[in-house]
């Protein structure tokens, strides 16, 4: 008799939308019925992470392909040592950023182009995607207004409103290019309306 099989979500967003909130609800719910569940983040849960994370969060200004690069190269560990890991032993794994986040950052944010960051984690996580990838929407007041609100705010956080527009705008982008693979929903919301709407979309991937 075979257990349940490994199931992969990645929840996505501008900073601020609270991706981390909602994966500690799943997770909750998750482990309550029973499941192995694996949470985690990008950059910063590979065995590089944590030097990664100081790097391009913490750091001083860099060029964005270096950029781009690093968190490339925290990824492919992440997956390979984490991630993969944890799918093949039957887990859930809940990770906070994913290839759509340098998608989004990388490759408009910064105008390096989706396509060619989108072939960078291809080649760093060995083509793996997410059975359902969450994208928190929330507009750009209302984002950027949370994040004042942090008691610490990093690199990435600091650049000008524009920029993060031009990320919420991809990251909606491409869950409308895969609408059978995203799930968007309303940030602004209280955090037990927004769970609920993950928890139908997860038991329906964990029943299909």
């Amino acid at each position: 008799m075979t257990g349940p099989r490994g199931l992969f979500v990645a929840f996505e967003g501008g900073d601020g939308v609270g991706k981390t909130t909602q994966q500690a609800l799943l997770a909750e719910r998750l482990r309550a019925r029973g499941r192995d569940v694996v949470v985690t983040r990008e950059p910063g849960d590979s065995r590089i992470g944590q030097q990664v994370r100081a790097i391009v969060l913490d750091g001083g200004e860099l060029d964005p392909r270096a950029e781009a690069l690093l968190f490339a190269a925290d990824r492919a560990d992440h997956v390979a040592h984490v991630i993969r890991p944890a799918l093949e032993r039957g887990a859930v794994v809940l990770v906070d950023r994913y290839v759509d986040s340098s998608v989004t950052y990388q490759g408009e944010g910064r105008g390096l182009g989706r396509e060619q960051i989108a072939a960078i984690s291809r080649f760093a996580t060995q083509g793996l995607l997410p059975h359902l990838t969450v994208v928190l929407d929330l507009d750009e007041a209302a984002r950027a207004e949370r994040v004042r609100r942090q008691s610490y705010v990093d690199r990435i956080e600091r650049e000008p409103d524009h920029l993060h527009e031009r990320v919420r705008q991809a990251f909606l982008e491409l869950a409308a290019a895969a609408p059978d693979r995203y799930l968007v929903v309303d940030a602004a919301r209280t955090p037990e309306e927004i769970a609920a709407d993950i928890a139908v979309a997860v038991d329906k991937v964990i029943e299909g």
